[in-house]
């Protein structure tokens, strides 16, 4: 049971993965390895199903969400993220998050859902560009310290993303 996830479910180990071919797999090693298919097996096989239903369910939710599959990428190539330790950026993306943190306090003063969703799509829209350069970074130029650094950008987005979403949330009960 020591496949990486990639091999698991048949895929190339790359950022830019087929989702579809991904959900596929994925059903398929479920149903080789769902613990009802081994009701009648004995209790070390069956133990030996729920190990490997597990690890595919791991395996899977990893690769399915590109952050996740982005650290596991980089772990395979003994790279560290060092998101809780490394929290250098390029000043000017210091800088624009700066501006989101204030234009969600400016949209949340004045009850402004639509400047709020507005923020969203923008954010939506950077996480996509930067996805795309996460793409690049590893699976075409091997820049794992250029691919850790967007690692990082991107669990940043994704916690202003969470703050927009609470921000809404609230203004909206």
């Amino acid at each position: 049971m020591h496949k990486t996830h990639f091999e698991l479910f048949g895929l190339p180990p790359l950022f830019a993965i087929d989702i579809v071919r991904l959900d596929q797999a994925y059903r398929h090693l479920q149903a080789e390895v769902h613990p009802d298919r081994f009701a009648a097996a004995t209790d070390s096989e069956r133990h030996q199903s729920l190990q490997w239903a597990t690890h595919a369910n791991e395996a899977y939710r990893t690769l399915k969400n590109p952050l996740t599959r982005a650290r596991y990428l980089l772990q395979l190539h003994g790279v560290d993220t060092q998101e809780e330790s490394n929290t250098a950026m390029p000043a000017d993306f210091l800088m624009r998050q700066m501006e989101w943190r204030e234009a969600i306090e400016d949209a949340v003063v004045v009850a402004d859902v639509e400047a709020l969703e507005a923020l969203d799509r923008g954010l939506r829209s950077e996480a996509r560009s930067l996805r795309e350069e996460l793409s690049l970074a590893l699976d075409e130029q091997n820049d794992y310290a250029g691919a850790s650094e967007i690692v990082r950008k991107l669990r940043f987005l994704d916690k202003v993303q969470a703050e927009i979403d609470q921000a809404i949330d609230a203004l909206e009960s």
